[in-house]
């Protein structure tokens, strides 16, 4: 006797849903090594005093930058659970508006970080060109997070959507 799936079992996610899923979490990576590297003590292009100063490394900054790190690698896992078939933590319409708030509130994040990368304050504690040549490099990524998650979370709703019962 073979077993079949359910009549409203949802199709498996497309291929293309499921490298954005983990694209997600691959373009969060830089950022966060880079981060680990400051709390570390390893030069990232900003000095001895901004450091103290303004991070509080060593101090608490070491605890937050870590913690954010550790916040943001988490979050952005999150996708995976959209394209994944084994664990639904909440119902499908549930997680579905749950996805559609997390990708609108990154699009607005994106948005608000191009802003504050552009200010005149966020760039004056770079030392040097070359390291923020570098923070580009490593934070560009995360730029790409809103149109990867949006595009999940579309995936997700179009495979989740109410099916009329037969």
């Amino acid at each position: 006797m073979t077993t079949t799936a359910p009549l409203d079992a949802p199709a498996p996610a497309p291929v293309w849903a499921r490298r954005a899923a983990h694209a997600v979490a691959l373009c969060a990576l830089p950022s966060g090594l880079w981060r680990v590297a400051m709390a570390s003590g390893i030069y990232v292009g900003y000095s001895d005093q901004v450091l103290r100063e303004v991070f509080d490394i060593p101090g608490w900054g070491v605890a937050y930058v870590v913690g954010l790190s550790v916040v943001v690698e988490v979050a952005a896992l999150f996708p995976l659970l959209l394209v994944g078939d084994r664990w639904r933590p909440l119902s499908p319409r549930t997680l579905a508006s749950v996805s559609w708030t997390v990708s609108g509130c990154l699009v607005v994040l994106a948005l608000w970080q191009l802003v504050v990368a552009f200010t005149v304050e966020s760039r004056t504690y770079m030392e040097s060109g070359a390291a923020q040549t570098v923070w580009w490099f490593v934070f560009a990524p995360l730029f790409a997070v809103p149109f990867l998650m949006t595009a999940v979370t579309w995936s997700y709703a179009k495979r989740h959507r109410a099916r009329p019962r037969v």
